[in-house]
């Protein structure tokens, strides 16, 4: 692992972090022969990243060709629709062979598309790092963002099983302590309820405050429930579009239970909210549950 190079294609916040991860976790010590390569359209980013140390090379989208027949793993840090175009453009110039690995939020679509763009010259593997921040770009890349977090990793028939065992290892290795498995549709299904209906939700929640002066009397919760409202304009709304049908869904369910929540207020009924919170605890004290059984590697039915 330490003898590979690395290539990373959009050196933004996700771009950026993996390519400081792989410097800090994975080429570190005497004798590393690894080296990371990075492309971008950005030359400032570029002269910094080398400036650091984090990256070897760096190259101009248009000398993109001679970057992917030098890498052997090749992380593709894009928005969804890029990274098939991506994919289409340089199909034949990638190093045979190589693995290479996206991190789109929504995987459907994509897989769609990829029977007419794979290659033999290269594995590709459908991965989702569940990290990121309210704040873009390379000046906010952190190798640390990746740490304790989840990664959803979804196999296609046509990976080989080495690669797969290869990459599971380098994930851990970045700092992710949990990988599940899974197909696209279900993918996109669970993304759509635990990422973008949270960022739905706080986008209307600031959009429905009265005036920007309300945070005079935050204490903490509308802190915690608005942070993803600095968003990601362009990504999100190429996310929202992207996973619509389903999205819609999930609004759909929210807009239930929170006409429920309404209708219990109108109608004065106290017991029958207490027991409608008493229940969303229970509820909420089991995904904890959860949540650390998978942290230590167990099993248990929700």
């Amino acid at each position: 692992m330490t003898e590979k190079t690395y290539g990373i294609v959009g050196l933004g916040l996700m771009g950026g972090s993996f390519a400081r991860a792989i410097r800090g976790n994975i080429l570190t010590g005497p004798g590393c022969k690894g080296k990371i390569l990075a492309l971008d359209r950005d030359p400032e980013v570029l002269r910094d990243a080398l400036g650091e140390g984090i990256i070897d090379r760096a190259f101009p989208p248009q000398d993109a060709p001679e970057m992917l027949r030098s890498c052997d793993v090749v992380f593709l840090c894009l928005y969804p629709a890029r990274t098939v175009d991506f994919l289409k453009e340089h199909r034949g110039d990638f190093k045979a062979p190589s693995i290479v690995t996206d991190i789109s939020g929504v995987k459907a679509a994509l897989a769609r598309e990829l029977p007419g763009i794979l290659s033999p010259d290269f594995d590709f593997i459908l991965g989702h790092p569940m990290a990121g921040g309210e704040k873009e770009g390379w000046a906010n890349a952190s190798g640390k963002i990746f740490r304790g977090r989840n990664y959803i990793l979804m196999p296609l028939p046509s990976n080989t099983p080495g690669d797969l065992s290869f990459f599971r290892g380098l994930v851990a290795a970045l700092g992710f302590s949990r990988i599940v498995e899974t197909d696209c549709a279900a993918h996109d299904s669970k993304i759509a309820f635990t990422s973008q209906l949270c960022h739905v939700i706080a986008c209307a929640l600031v959009d429905s405050a009265e005036d920007t002066g309300v945070t005079s009397f935050g204490g903490g919760s509308f802190e915690d429930l608005t942070r993803i409202a600095m968003i990601n304009a362009p990504l999100w709304t190429e996310l929202f579009f992207t996973n619509k049908a389903v999205l819609l869904e999930r609004i759909g369910a929210f807009e239930k239970s929170l006409g429920a929540l309404k209708a219990m207020l109108v109608k004065d009924e106290r017991a029958g909210l207490l027991a409608w919170l008493s229940q969303v605890r229970e509820k909420r004290i089991d995904m904890s549950r959860i949540e650390i059984h998978a942290a230590n590697g167990e099993k248990k039915s929700p």
